[in-house]
């Protein structure tokens, strides 16, 4: 095993770009965008500094990601593309695509009015064109079954 030098430590996420807090332990801290591929601890993982800017007593960083495939992507490629109706329709824009432990969400900020968030399902969401620069969102129906068995607040 070569011996290796830890020139950084990785902190918590910063924002909603995938971009994470970075404290570097060399003389000049934007020098770890140099180094080239940088791994874990362990090893296990490789990582490249794609770009950083200074904070406080750190750096904010993001990873330069791998390229995808034919038909792949990453959520945040899908930040800012247009979303439409089948027939076209503007619906807004992709705002956020989040994950809150039963699936992933994708937030659809309209022109005008609240955001709108749906399930990121293949039938909700049929149509990724990347190269279109659009979604192309199929709204969902109502929900089949029973009536609830609550008065709703302020229902008598």
């Amino acid at each position: 095993m070569t011996a290796r030098v830890c020139v950084a430590r990785i902190g918590a996420a910063h924002g909603l770009r995938g971009e994470v807090r970075l404290w570097t332990f060399t003389e000049d801290p934007m020098s770890v965008t140099r180094y080239g591929p940088l791994s874990t601890k362990d090893g296990a993982r490789q990582l490249e500094v794609a770009h950083a800017r200074t904070a406080r007593d750190h750096l904010i960083a993001r990873d330069r990601l791998p390229a995808t495939d034919e038909g792949e992507y990453y959520h945040a490629d899908l930040i800012g593309l247009a979303a439409v109706d089948a027939a076209g329709t503007p619906l807004g824009t992709v705002a956020a695509i989040h994950n809150f432990g039963a699936g992933d969400i994708i937030e659809i900020a309209p022109a005008h009015g609240p955001t709108l968030m749906l399930p990121f399902t293949d039938a909700v969401v049929p149509v990724v064109d990347l190269a279109g620069g659009r979604v192309v969102i199929e709204m969902p129906g109502e929900i089949e079954g029973e009536e609830p068995d609550f008065d709703p607040p302020g229902v008598r």
